[in-house]
């Protein structure tokens, strides 16, 4: 490989790392900007919801209506329209002040998002040289996501704090968004070539075939489960540990409690970036299916604590599943995709992308519908929460014990990375 060629690489891959930081400032400050919904337009806990709900939707329909288009077109193009609708989204929120309409920006920026996402995926798949070196560069993709995550949240509280509008958050990412775009028509991305004996048709037909294919319908329910829980802590947590019926922490018995409660997404968020710095190590050493079997069954325990020792202990568990967290779904993500040839992963990754949206979108809704009937009481949400974690510890108990995917992974490393 010529230093030019590798001077590229390394260019593509932190411009990769790039997209995720910007569009995860937007989409990981929900919770906090659905406080601030609430009380704008005076609207309850299961409209609020849809602030995230929407653009996961938006995600979800990407993925599986226009995931092809990276196979079909290759992925600088896919990367630079899905960049493009982005930044337009964002700016429009400048123009808009109806509930309405600013629910409309936030689908059309996650179908956006859905679009240069699974091209990113797939670019991840071109760029790597071993199924190892694709999950460590999917953590690492993960992990600057996971950094975006803790610079957004700090973003909206700083503007509430001084006054201005939350939506200038999304103006700020939409000035990045224009920039990575311009970086990435720049920049000269790998040659992509489908193989002769591929179908030319690339479309939403191939993604609807893999609901027949084992390892994709696996990888994506465990990313459907996965996705849901994760989005309880960053959607509903903010909600679930304020005091009863007011819209502070003066139940909490210590200043540190109090401290805690107010940054407690922050520290979810900034472990969770921390643990897939250190996933992109860990992927490289350990057995990754025992990996996310362990980390799975502490993250059901921490949601268990927290439910039976009320906010008190959820103050603490509550946050702590986000070092657990941090490597799942980058692995779920990278062996589910590594199960397929390199000139199938823009399909493959967004039929993933479809369920993780879905998970995400649908797994904050039912919290919000759950806690309206009791009250608006977040606990009872967080029960649902709860079992959707039990769920993906027994299905990678399952995956560890049985390891279904063993022979698939190797035959992919011979034929697309040339391992003996």
């Amino acid at each position: 490989m010529t230093q030019t060629n590798t001077h590229n690489l390394t260019l593509i891959r932190w411009l990769t790392y790039l997209m995720f930081m910007m569009f995860a400032m937007t989409s990981d400050s929900v919770g906090e900007i659905i406080k601030e919904v609430k009380i704008e337009f005076d609207i309850n806990n299961t409209q609020a919801s849809l602030m995230h709900t929407l653009f996961m939707v938006g995600i979800a329909v990407s993925g599986l209506f226009l995931g092809f288009l990276a196979d079909k077109f290759g992925r600088k193009q896919a990367i630079i329209l899905g960049l493009g609708g982005f930044a337009l989204s964002c700016y429009l929120f400048l123009v808009g002040d109806t509930f309405h309409f600013i629910l409309a920006l936030i689908t059309l920026s996650g179908l956006s998002v859905g679009v240069f996402k699974t091209a990113a995926l797939a670019l991840i798949g071109d760029i790597s040289r071993s199924t190892k070196e694709h999950t460590g560069t999917m953590n690492g993709a993960e992990a600057f996501f996971g950094v975006g995550a803790i610079i957004g949240p700090l973003i909206v509280a700083y503007l509430i704090n001084n006054g201005a509008p939350w939506i200038w958050l999304y103006v700020l990412a939409g000035i990045l968004c224009t920039l990575l775009m311009l970086l990435a028509w720049k920049v000269n991305y790998p040659a992509y070539q489908k193989p002769a004996t591929t179908n030319n048709k690339s479309s939403f037909s191939n993604s609807l075939k893999l609901l027949k294919d084992p390892y994709a319908m696996g990888f994506s329910l465990a990313a459907f489960l996965y996705v849901a829980a994760e989005s309880a802590i960053y959607v509903w947590m903010p909600t679930y540990l304020l005091c009863d019926g007011t819209s502070n922490y003066a139940c909490y018995s210590s200043d540190n409690a109090k401290t805690l409660a107010i940054y407690s997404v922050s520290i979810f968020f900034t472990l969770r970036a921390l643990g897939r710095f250190v996933g992109i190590w860990m992927m490289q050493h350990f057995n990754w299916a025992m990996v996310l079997m362990l980390f799975s069954f502490v993250i059901a325990i921490c949601f268990i604590a927290g439910i039976v020792g009320g906010r008190e202990i959820a103050l603490y568990t509550f946050p702590l599943t986000g070092i657990f967290m941090s490597v799942i779904y980058p692995t779920i993500n990278s062996k589910g995709i590594s199960c397929f040839a390199k000139h199938e992963h823009g399909t493959v990754a967004g039929f993933i992308l479809f369920f993780t949206a879905l998970g995400a979108a649908v797994g904050p809704l039912v919290m919000g519908i759950v806690s309206d009937m009791y009250g608006g009481d977040a606990q009872y949400g967080f029960i649902v929460a709860t079992v959707f974690t039990s769920i993906l510890f027994v299905g990678m108990l399952l995956n560890y014990l049985f390891n279904p995917t063993e022979k698939q992974l190797a035959k992919i490393e011979k034929s697309q990375y040339g391992a003996a």
